[in-house]
């Protein structure tokens, strides 16, 4: 009976080393950034997104010269149904001609109500009363209508409020293949491309330091802005031209470009050393 209650504890221990050496070495795969040919172009350390939320004409005084200053290309997510959108929409237009990404935030903005701190939440714009397909048919018609502003049919998509989960399920993951990334949720890539910061009343240095992890990671920075020294969610405009003159004078490391050519690269890195794991 010693005998096989022994050999029975070997077997066990046997069982747990593989089991152990399975997970631990899928773990390390993962960790170390699953595709280990992974680069950035041109020898950047990290990449920076610089994106702007709602069509709020803060962005157009503010955040439109002080990038242009540096030349650097952002993503500007437009929701159709708000004012700032036909008030700008020339300036949209041009922007968009400029390089700038216009991205796709819906047409009306539905956010989860339920949630705390969401009293502003209209009942008819509600996002858990809406169904999934309700909210597909709101997302390509939002996209039809950007693409008669800026004539592109490749963009990507923000969710507001970054809410996904609709009445019957996450709308998120019926939309996804139609656009070349969601901003945040790439669940297919490692967690280092999905860091994200929608700053409010900071200052320059919070947002340098976030970029800061981010180039440690060598992952992407995503940064989504609402107002520029004005509207909601504000950010001054004091902090905003200190974290682009940080990335001016980290250029030859940061790749400040906007989320669709990002997530291009990204998709194209992987596509073409597709993950192996023994």
């Amino acid at each position: 009976m010693q005998v096989l209650c022994r050999f029975a504890l070997i077997i066990v221990v046997i069982l747990f080393k593989i089991v152990f050496t399975t997970i631990f070495t899928t773990h390390n795969a993962y960790s170390a950034n699953i595709n280990p040919q992974f680069s950035w172009p041109n020898h950047y350390q990290a990449a920076v997104s610089l994106s702007y939320d709602d069509a709020l004409m803060s962005q157009l005084e503010y955040a439109i010269p002080a990038l242009d200053k540096y030349n650097f290309k952002a993503s500007f997510y437009l929701t159709l149904a708000n004012p700032g959108t036909e008030a700008g929409l020339q300036q949209w237009r041009a922007i968009a001609a400029n390089g700038h990404e216009l991205g796709n935030h819906t047409l009306f903005h539905a956010c989860s109500k339920k949630l705390d701190d969401r009293e502003w939440v209209a009942p008819h714009n509600n996002l858990d009363s809406k169904t999934v397909l309700q909210l597909q048919q709101e997302v390509m018609t939002a996209n039809t209508f950007l693409r008669a502003i800026d004539q592109q049919t490749q963009r990507t998509f923000t969710p507001p409020c970054g809410d996904f989960i609709a009445a019957n399920g996450n709308y998120i993951d019926a939309i996804r293949n139609n656009f070349v990334a969601i901003k945040g949720y790439n669940p297919q890539f490692p967690p280092k491309f999905d860091l994200l910061l929608m700053p409010d009343n900071v200052d320059g240095q919070t947002l340098i330091d976030f970029v800061e992890k981010a180039k440690a990671q060598g992952g992407v920075a995503n940064i989504i802005f609402h107002g520029i020294e004005g509207d909601y969610l504000t950010v001054s405009n004091q902090a905003h031209k200190e974290l682009l003159q940080y990335l001016a004078d980290n250029q030859d490391i940061l790749w400040v470009d906007s989320y669709l050519n990002i997530m291009q690269h990204v998709q194209q890195q992987f596509a073409t050393a597709p993950v192996t794991v023994n």
